[in-house]
């Protein structure tokens, strides 16, 4: 089970041109972004101690996606 909602992914994939949507293609795409998702969150904690903080901004997260 994922964290993310699928309903939304369906919509993304849908708007992307995808006139219909397997509910694997739904569950694939969900755990690839999650897994993207948690090295961004990993690479911002990083960063923000770096900086000395515990709280991470939006700017360690945009770092962290370069």
């Amino acid at each position: 089970m994922t964290e993310l909602p699928l309903a939304p992914l369906k919509r993304i994939i849908k708007s992307a041109g995808g006139q219909r949507v397997s509910p694997e293609a739904e569950q694939v795409l969900a755990k690839i972004l999650e897994d993207m998702a948690e090295e961004i969150a990993e690479d911002a904690v990083k960063c923000a101690k770096h900086a000395g903080r515990v709280t991470i901004q939006a700017s360690d997260i945009e770092m962290s996606c370069k």
